[in-house]
């Protein structure tokens, strides 16, 4: 009897029974075949909107990168070069079959690098070189072959790994390229009112509350790779006195910045919910024996809310990990805010069921589906009910409900942040266009 063919999925109060423990396989992608749906072609494909490895290693100004990968690896980076700021940025050496069975190409990498920078008017002030599954199946020490193309130079060389083998490890791919990006500043005269935003490729939202309440604590100056336009407007965030780290994938660069350069760093995390946040400024204030006032952006985003609510009420969402959000922690407050949550389409680690737990005493029919699964194939949106779908994934899979992809560079954080997502959200609804586009701030 041929088994009848649906999407996997599994209810947040049955996944809560379970326990970090006890994750169904289907929703762990090391322990079954890959479906490349929306979601993964966004995290992988060089070519996608949004900040996948190869973007993220050209972070630093000035930098270019050589991509030493088969063909069929670096094709679709060649997308990236239509847009003026990679223009001239990517190199590329392509492995043969033979490269690739004796691993000869990595004799070659030097002498493309040399040839690469010969070859520019300007100077670059990092060569980034970004090597595939291929190097990583072969055990390439990429750290020492970097170390030669450098000698030939004088030219820092870094490593950039697009390893999808190592996603679930313990240093993935864009944990691994935040520590790249960083580890080229050195000790330098520490300015007490100086700080820097560690985890985003891209700035904030001009308008977010973070910039005037680190001033109001006496910092004068906020540094972020994504507003550095020359190589020595990065070197200036050695000057920081501290590291403030907004995307948990950065803490390995924070910590790596700690033990090289005495740069102490403390932790914030994007939240969607208004009382976190407001629990997470006063406890960083504590943390500094200091005091800020957050009333003003926590009664403007509470009355966002309720307007929003009020506008459109008893909504039903859809949330992907193809946002800029965790979609486990977005999922929560909405739910808490009083709207459903049919499906969450996110892979699920330990750290998350934090929020699952919350979810399930809210919602225990939500539904868990994950991207990587490949019964994703046979996903039916009939009977969801979903009015709105948040994210490209979750875009994807309910083409007739009013979307928001939410995944523009610059980064949503804090009152502000939540305050542009319902402002998106209203847009989305009333069918007009949110400005999701990849130069565009929100």
């Amino acid at each position: 009897m041929e088994r009848e063919k649906k999407a996997y999925f599994i209810t947040a109060g049955r996944l809560a029974e379970r326990g970090s423990g006890d994750i169904p396989p289907q929703l762990v992608s090391g322990k079954h075949l890959i479906y490349s749906s929306p979601a993964t072609l966004a995290f992988n494909s060089p070519g996608a909107q949004g900040y996948g490895v190869k973007r993220a290693g050209l972070s630093i100004p000035g930098s270019v990168m050589l991509l030493v990968s088969p063909g069929c690896c670096g094709r679709n980076t060649t997308i990236l070069t239509e847009y003026e700021e990679y223009r001239n940025r990517f190199f590329f050496l392509t492995l043969d079959q033979t490269d690739i069975v004796t691993g000869r190409h990595l004799r070659k990498i030097p002498q493309a690098v040399e040839e690469v920078c010969a070859c520019l008017d300007r100077k670059p002030s990092v060569v980034m070189i970004c090597i595939t599954c291929v190097d990583a199946l072969l055990g390439t020490d990429m750290e020492r072959v970097c170390r030669k193309a450098q000698e030939g130079t004088e030219i820092p060389v870094l490593p950039c790994y697009m390893y999808a083998l190592t996603r679930e490890g313990r240093k993935p791919p864009m944990v691994h390229v935040r520590q790249s990006i960083y580890s080229l500043l050195e000790t330098r005269r520490k300015k007490g009112d100086m700080v820097n935003l560690l985890g985003f490729f891209d700035h904030l939202t001009d308008d977010c509350e973070i910039y005037p309440l680190l001033e109001s604590l006496g910092v004068r100056k906020i540094k972020e790779i994504g507003r550095c336009r020359e190589f020595g407007d990065y070197l200036e965030m050695g000057d920081a006195n501290f590291n403030l780290v907004l995307n948990p994938e950065a803490r390995f660069a924070a910590s790596d910045l700690q033990k090289r350069l005495g740069m102490p760093f403390i932790e914030l995390t994007r939240s969607y919910q208004t009382d976190k946040i407001k629990k997470q400024y006063e406890l960083f204030a504590s943390a500094l024996g200091m005091d800020l006032d957050v009333r003003a952006w926590h009664e403007e985003a509470e009355e966002c809310i309720m307007k929003f609510k009020s506008d459109h009420p008893g909504l039903t969402f859809s949330v992907g990990e193809g946002c800029n959000a965790n979609a486990f922690e977005l999922s929560l407050a909405l739910l808490r805010y009083g709207f459903s949550v049919a499906e969450i389409f996110a892979d699920i680690g330990q750290a998350d069921f934090v929020y699952l737990r919350k979810i399930a005493a809210l919602s225990p029919d939500t539904r868990i589906y994950s991207n990587l699964e490949p019964t994703m194939i046979y996903y039916d949106p009939a009977g969801s009910g979903t009015d709105i779908a948040v994210g490209k994934d979750a875009g994807y899979y309910h083409p007739e409900s009013a979307r928001l992809e939410w995944n523009r560079d610059i980064q949503p954080f804090g009152y502000a942040g939540l305050r542009h997502f319902l402002d998106g959200c209203r847009e989305a609804l009333e069918g007009r266009p949110s400005g999701e586009k990849r130069e565009d701030a929100g």
